[in-house]
């Protein structure tokens, strides 16, 4: 199995930073005092990523080596919606933060990357992803959920 790029690991490390650092926050600020914008930063944030997930399987879709398959025109129309849902799951995601609905909204960004964490894995098992993005992505889903679910858990339930 050829691996990633060192720079595409050590990229995606790096962007676990937000998450890593606003769950501590949260959870290590006083528990007496509000973190709303704490917690806005964080699901920002989430959707942002969310978007940037949904991007990859837009430009695996269009990309100029298109999956060799007899289902050739059902993968690029599901990489295709799977380039924009988690896009508007996010936007869904903040509008829920506008409207005072953070746990809401951190729900749903878990949800996100756990369906899209998903539906990679059983693309990759189907071999339609490409080959050493799974390992990287199933670590920085574990991460990703690990925090949102600290966070639900920890300071707003």
């Amino acid at each position: 199995m050829r691996t990633l790029p060192l720079l595409a690991i050590l990229l995606g490390l790096a962007g676990l930073i937000p998450f890593v650092a606003g769950t501590a926050a949260i959870l290590f600020y006083p528990a007496d005092m509000p973190v709303p914008r704490l917690v806005g930063g964080v699901v920002g944030y989430g959707a942002v990523i969310l978007s940037f997930l949904g991007a990859v399987h837009w430009g695996l879709a269009l990309a100029d080596d298109p999956v060799v398959s007899p289902h050739r025109g059902r993968i690029t129309a599901a990489r295709l919606a799977l380039g924009v849902l988690p896009s508007l799951a996010g936007w869904a995601a903040l509008l829920l933060l506008l409207t005072e609905r953070p746990r809401l909204a951190l729900v749903l960004l878990l949800l996100g990357f756990a369906v899209v964490t998903a539906v990679e894995t059983r693309a990759g098992r189907a071999g339609h992803m490409p080959r050493g993005y799974l390992p990287l992505r199933w670590l920085l889903s574990a991460v990703v959920i690990l925090c949102l679910g600290a966070i639900l858990l920890a300071r707003l339930f």
